[in-house]
């Protein structure tokens, strides 16, 4: 008979590009998983995934199993809710990934505020160098910057501009710039994320644009690590308003070429395109979008 753990290894393997990662995913070793699988193949007579020690690819027969798996777990999760009172209390399990930097320092306070105002739900919080939903067990995901491709539906909740800032002291070193073209004089700090060119800077101005490209002085795939290295005297770093509010109001960091705007970085929610969606994904979709555009307005106001 197939069990719910049968379901949830199935699931899990499509999401994972390893054994190694589903074994981490449900706890498990990687031996005790194979021989789960190794069963669960025996027990539906045909061949799931292909594996070695590295990769990890789900058969035609293991791609079917995995998608009817996701939606048979998907049903039993939503029982509850078809039994509980009309109390708006939400009940099951909420997963949810981020970026490690935005999900530690501005996610996680808003979740504990949504997790008091529904006690009886569960909340899994993962958080990720590159969250994407078709690769990982998650029911949202928060993503930042443009999203190029994906079967999942994008919930806008903040623009969030980047900004270029450089420490005071930077600054009186180095000169402030006034204009894009003296930029390439100066020592900058990049952060590498989401596959993006980011020595390539765009920035506009009314109708005037412009086009810059930089040689990085420092180089991080962190975006805390690149602000602490501005904020040391070591360059200029475009980074997202969320992150250099707060350096900003401490003095840490100031704000250069303020009449200029680079690309934005928006904050979305990516969420199942399922029409049917949980209670649950509808509650955290209303809940973010007040809460985040909020906070991005007061953090406009407070620059200024």
């Amino acid at each position: 008979m197939i069990a719910i753990e049968d379901l949830r290894l199935a699931v899990t393997l499509a999401r994972s590009e390893s054994l190694s990662a589903a074994a981490r995913t449900l706890n498990v070793s990687p031996p005790a998983l194979s021989m789960r699988l190794r069963k669960l193949e025996a027990l539906l007579g045909t061949t799931l995934a292909n594996r070695d020690a590295r990769r990890l690819s789900l058969t035609a027969e293991g791609e079917r199993f995995a998608r009817e798996s996701a939606l048979l777990l998907e049903q039993l999760e939503a029982l509850p809710e078809s039994f509980k009172q009309h109390d708006d209390q939400l009940v099951g399990t909420l997963r949810l990934a981020a970026p490690f930097g935005y999900g530690r320092q501005r996610l996680a306070p808003l979740l504990a505020r949504f997790a008091k105002l529904h006690p009886q739900l569960r909340l899994h919080l993962d958080l990720r160098e590159t969250p994407w939903p078709d690769r990982h067990d998650s029911d949202a995901v928060i993503h930042i910057g443009r999203v190029n491709d994906s079967s999942w539906v994008a919930r806008p909740l903040a623009q969030n501009e980047r900004w270029l800032c450089a420490s005071p002291d930077y600054l009186s070193r180095h000169g402030t710039p006034h204009a894009p073209d003296e930029l390439a004089g100066h020592r900058c700090v990049c952060i590498r994320e989401n596959e993006e060119d980011v020595t390539l800077w765009h920035l506009r101005k009314r109708s005037a644009r412009h086009t810059v490209r930089i040689e990085p002085a420092l180089l991080s795939n962190d975006g805390g690590v690149a602000r602490r290295w501005a904020e040391q005297g070591l360059g200029l770093v475009l980074r997202s308003q969320w992150d250099v509010t707060d350096a900003i109001a401490k003095g840490t960091l100031v704000r250069v070429l303020e009449d200029w705007q680079f690309d934005s970085a928006p904050i979305t929610l990516l969420v199942p395109s399922r029409k049917n969606r949980s209670s649950r994904i509808q509650a955290l979709i209303g809940f973010l979008e007040t809460s985040l555009m909020a906070a991005a307005g007061n953090e406009t106001r407070s620059s200024k």
